[in-house]
């Protein structure tokens, strides 16, 4: 019998306070879970605006420990209770002035597995994030979750081949992507750069991406979260381009194998003959 694991994504909009946007991804990870969801991905920085496009130090306000603050303790309770691994991007405090963006990983009895920090920070117009956030630290860590081994690598991440490629060499079965990317400048290679992280390290991806335009924001944030398979295929159909919307798909893990089998694209590499990509 093969193994298959029914995960989940929210793309949503901004609701106007933290509260209520707490609330609502509380009261969808629980209609995943009456849908049979066994793990599922928040977007990026989910209980927030995107606060990037301007460059203030009241948001600094949204910051929470992980996991010792109160968004990573509630949802701890709620992942023992639907017995799901969740995967939640917030905004992680150190001390004052260090702050990282940062998805903390739940396993499905509640237990906190630990952390991935954005490791590629932006700097350009409508994406001001190192005045937010410090280049991440901890590597591209795997989490041995209750549905299989787990990645995250946060939005602008997605841009970079090496974390991808670290991320299959640690062993990841599934890597979630939760972003917060505007039409105007991204949208031409949301469907192919994801796919493509699939194809060349053999493994499943959900690309998560918010919708709606934001107070802070002129251009509006193009949903379209989506699956991919090990072979760069779409699992069902991807998100409303609009619209919030919950995404629950079944991904077939027997296929990693087959596709490891084919293309033994692990065996081939040469580390090497890379000594040049670590270099300025």
């Amino acid at each position: 019998m093969g193994r298959t694991v029914r995960a989940a994504l929210l793309q949503t909009d901004w609701t106007g306070d933290k509260g209520t946007m707490i609330d609502k991804h509380e009261a969808q990870a629980r209609e995943a879970a009456k849908q049979g969801a066994q793990v599922m991905c928040f977007q990026e920085l989910f209980y927030g605006p995107y606060f990037c496009q301007v460059q203030e130090p009241e948001y600094y306000s949204y910051t929470e420990p992980i996991p010792d603050g109160p968004t990573t303790k509630r949802f701890q309770a709620l992942a023992k209770e639907l017995g799901m691994v969740l995967v939640l991007p917030m905004y992680e405090i150190v001390q004052a002035g260090l702050y990282y963006n940062t998805a903390a990983v739940i396993d499905a009895d509640g237990k906190y597995l630990g952390k991935y920090r954005k490791q590629h920070i932006p700097q350009v117009k409508g994406f001001w994030e190192k005045y937010y956030f410090t280049p991440g630290t901890g590597g591209y860590p795997i989490f041995d979750t209750a549905v299989g081994k787990v990645g995250v690598y946060i939005c602008y991440d997605r841009h970079f081949p090496e974390g991808w490629r670290a991320l299959g060499l640690n062993g990841a079965e599934i890597v979630f992507n939760p972003s917060a990317t505007s039409r105007g400048l991204s949208e031409y290679i949301w469907k192919i750069e994801q796919p493509a992280a699939a194809v060349a390290n053999m493994y499943y991806v959900g690309a998560i991406n918010r919708v709606g335009i934001e107070p802070l924001g002129d251009d509006d944030f193009y949903g379209q979260s989506y699956f991919v398979d090990p072979e760069g295929k779409f699992v069902g159909n991807q998100g409303d381009p609009y619209k919030p919307e919950l995404i629950v798909r079944d991904l077939d893990m027997d296929k990693i194998k087959t596709v490891r089998d084919r293309w033994a694209f692990y065996r081939d590499r040469r580390p090497d003959a890379y000594d040049e990509l670590v270099e300025r």
